[in-house]
């Protein structure tokens, strides 16, 4: 029997709380979301923190590019608030906490999925391109390390995984950490790997919905090739239901509750929405 995709919630339950906050990734942890998904950036005084976008703006109350801000800048922003607007105007709203307000260290997500007190993967998007090139890569294993995450010992394996859409970010890595798995982002597969093959040295594939969902059969070359397929983001349920029935290992949802719902439905409930 073909096992069930493994669920990560993108930036953490991203769809009820706010993006990339440790609330986010907690209620992930709470659902029971197999991963976590979060995206990385260098702050100017050399901290990693997880966040998308390389500026501030659409997720806090700052303005400005998040490279040429410190640490101690970035924790005086509100990165919650966006996420409901009108809350101060609900007289039962629950006011925000800090886990929903402030910036997100990725030590502080390391911290969280060893303390989860459950195996939890998770995934590590690497941003590019950036002021700070290679050093980005070199701060993340410098985290890692800190777990013992970038370099398992024999017969054990990191909850950990690198991804990026950069081939030149994940070559660097596995040059610094041969053992860290890496995932390379597609949002189009170049035509010398539509055989399902690989660079060399990257473990998954990495293809958007809209690649699997056009073509279906690349799912079958990759894993033929011996490489995992993570599809991002998945949050409809009928997208849900097809990647479960084309067979993708991992599906990145910002909707981890909806998804461990629907790719746990029974066939004969499938066949009756069908």
């Amino acid at each position: 029997m073909r096992k069930l995709p493994r669920v990560v919630a993108h930036r953490g339950a991203s769809e009820v709380s706010p993006e990339h906050t440790l609330a986010a990734y907690q209620r992930a942890i709470e659902i029971g979301a197999d991963g976590l998904e979060c995206d990385i950036r260098l702050t100017a005084d050399g901290h990693l923190v997880c966040v998308h976008d390389r500026r501030i703006d659409r997720t806090s109350n700052g303005r400005g590019v998040l490279s040429t801000m410190s640490l101690a800048e970035l924790e005086a922003y509100d990165w919650g608030s966006w996420k409901r607007p009108w809350a101060d105007l609900d007289d039962e709203a629950d006011l925000p906490g800090l886990d929903e307000m402030k910036v997100l260290t990725l030590d502080t997500l390391l911290a969280t999925v060893r303390d989860a007190g459950r195996p939890v993967e998770l995934a590590i998007e690497t941003k590019h391109p950036t002021r700070y090139a290679g050093l980005v890569e070199r701060r993340l294993i410098e985290a890692l390390d800190r777990y013992g995450w970038a370099r398992p010992k024999l017969g054990s394996e990191s909850p950990v995984r690198v991804m990026s859409f950069s081939w030149l970010s994940l070559r660097r890595l596995r040059t610094a950490a041969p053992g860290l798995r890496t995932v390379l982002l597609m949002d189009r597969i170049p035509l010398r790997f539509r055989d399902g093959s690989l660079p060399t040295g990257v473990s998954y594939a990495g293809p958007s919905l809209e690649i699997v969902t056009a073509h279906p059969e690349y799912v079958d070359r990759a894993q033929k090739h011996g490489h995992q397929v993570h599809v991002w983001t998945v949050n409809a349920e009928e997208d849900l239901r097809r990647c479960r029935e084309i067979g993708v290992d991992v599906v990145i949802s910002d909707r981890p509750d909806v998804a461990l719902r629907v790719l746990a439905e029974p066939p004969e409930e499938v066949g009756r929405r069908t």
